[in-house]
């Protein structure tokens, strides 16, 4: 199996609490920075998205601290769909120091709304892979 897809980002004082740690609404941030860079690694915009009528929505998101984060860490940030029969998806993702330290995982439910209809699509799998220049980086 390949790596899976990530981002490096740099922790920024100004995301930091008073204790200095980082603040626990940007883990959520860099998640979302790791899912939309996956997206346009694959070819998917959301200008694209849109044009076709749909759009990325969450449905739940639960967040694990482990370590915690300070100003001027690196960490890199993975992204890995995970597909079923359904409507929805998984996407797991791991908040990582440089060296190797776990800071946080992420599990979100997700799906693809149908803009017009305001309801989830049926096979966002399917959506997925026609949308996506690189299906690969979904694991489809």
């Amino acid at each position: 199996m390949s790596e899976p897809f990530s981002v490096r980002i740099t922790v920024r004082g100004y995301e930091t609490d008073v204790q200095g740690h980082l603040n626990q609404s940007v883990y959520l941030n860099y998640a979302e920075h790791a899912r939309w860079s996956l997206l346009q690694a694959a070819g998917i915009t959301q200008a694209g998205l849109t044009a076709t009528g749909v759009g990325p929505v969450a449905l739940e998101t639960t967040i694990r601290y482990r370590r915690e984060l300070l100003a001027g860490d690196e960490v890199d940030v993975s992204c890995v769909f995970e597909w079923g029969e359904g409507k929805t998806f998984r996407i797991r993702q791991t908040i990582r120091r440089t060296d190797g330290t776990v800071s946080a995982e992420i599990t979100a439910v997700g799906g693809l709304l149908d803009l017009g209809a305001r309801r989830l699509v049926a096979d966002p799998q399917e959506r997925f892979k026609e949308l996506a220049e690189d299906p690969g980086l979904f694991g489809l």
